[in-house]
């Protein structure tokens, strides 16, 4: 069986890791995968991405232990039901990410409209495939 594997764009100067986990996570949230449905291995991850399977290896455990995935003996990794965020995440979020953004953002020279318009169009195209999917 062929399981379709999440869109990724690696870039240097960033950790492969985190680009990997993005990547899933967004495809995961996007509606991309649905709950149940078989996860690629570790295998075709390190493979599709030509990455090392121990950093493939972390990334799907690390999916797993945030709850995106889970894992079935028999079965393999399935995609979980989305996890309601933690007690915490939403103010980690808010100050870890946000700060991020804004500092690069402010670095580059961009207005916080140029920024609120690029959050307004990414939070649409994550929308899009959660409303086809649940029809």
């Amino acid at each position: 069986m062929r399981v379709t594997l999440f869109r990724l764009n690696l870039r240097p100067g960033r950790s492969i890791f985190d680009q990997v986990v993005f990547a899933a996570k967004r495809a995961l949230i996007s509606g991309e995968f649905l709950s149940g449905q078989a996860f690629p291995s570790v295998r075709a991850i390190a493979s599709e991405l030509k990455i090392h399977p121990n950093t493939a290896h972390k990334v799907v455990q690390y999916l797993i232990q945030e709850r995106f995935l889970e894992s079935r003996p028999g079965v393999g990794t399935i995609v979980a039901t989305l996890p309601e965020p933690r007690s915490g995440d939403k103010k980690r979020l808010l100050r870890e990410e946000v700060q991020r953004l804004v500092v690069e953002a402010k670095r580059m020279g961009l207005r916080l409209e140029d920024l609120v318009e690029a959050m307004e169009g990414e939070w649409m195209s994550l929308e899009k495939p959660l409303e086809v999917n649940r029809k």
